[in-house]
């Protein structure tokens, strides 16, 4: 016998409790990159919010789970603002040139007030292993390996040189940017980001072959 439709009661019910749970996780994040993810506890959340205790334990269970939310929240804004844009360029240097300008905009307009959530998330934890560490450490190693994907793309577009190791540009371009979160954590100025543009179109042109198309000026 076929099951009666769900009453409205009872989806408007499931998609205030999900608009509950959005708001939550995006307030978690931004406190996360600012102060650190251990600052993100049910109980903090419940003063920040004005949401019970309780309330906020139907959501998550624990503080692990919360966290762990947490990380992945910040992994669907990093693919949406970074990612993204990024692969909407087409494959070659082009893709690489957006991908990193992708980041440093993701960094000047502050989606994240502490700069990049997994560069702050990963200091944090390095040495506490666990599920949470490891979580940050898949995102982050997905962005690498995202880099390292364009480059090789890149080659096979004929952009950059067949020698050139993939994973040696990716590895480079995101200390590069590392840099430039480093600088905007500590003065939120353009300096650093602009300094770490130019070391990246720099980059980018020692590797390119003749046929590669001019990168944008910006």
């Amino acid at each position: 016998m076929a099951k009666a439709p769900a009453a409205p009661t009872t989806d408007r019910r499931l998609q205030r409790g999900e608009r509950t749970r959005q708001a939550i996780l995006s307030h978690a994040s931004r406190l996360a990159s600012a102060e650190g993810l251990e600052a993100v506890s049910l109980q903090r959340l419940a003063s920040d919010l004005g949401i019970s205790k309780s309330g906020l334990f139907a959501h998550f269970g624990s503080k692990e789970e919360l966290q762990l939310a947490t990380v992945e929240e910040a992994g669907r804004v990093f693919t949406e603002e970074v990612l993204r844009p990024g692969l909407k360029a087409a494959a070659g240097l082009g893709r690489i040139w957006a991908m990193c300008n992708s980041y440093l905009s993701y960094l000047r307009r502050a989606v994240f007030p502490g700069g990049c959530f997994f560069e702050a998330a990963l200091a944090e934890f390095d040495s506490k292993p666990g599920r949470v560490r490891d979580a940050v450490v898949e995102r982050r190693g997905y962005w690498v390996a995202s880099l390292a994907r364009a480059v090789r793309e890149a080659k096979t577009a004929g952009d950059i040189q067949s020698e050139v190791d993939s994973d040696q540009v990716a590895w480079e371009l995101s200390c590069l940017l590392v840099g430039a979160n480093a600088s905007f954590v500590q003065d939120g100025g353009n300096v650093g980001m602009e300094r770490a543009r130019r070391a990246i179109r720099e980059r980018l042109e020692r590797i390119a072959t003749r046929s590669a198309a001019r990168l944008p000026t910006r």
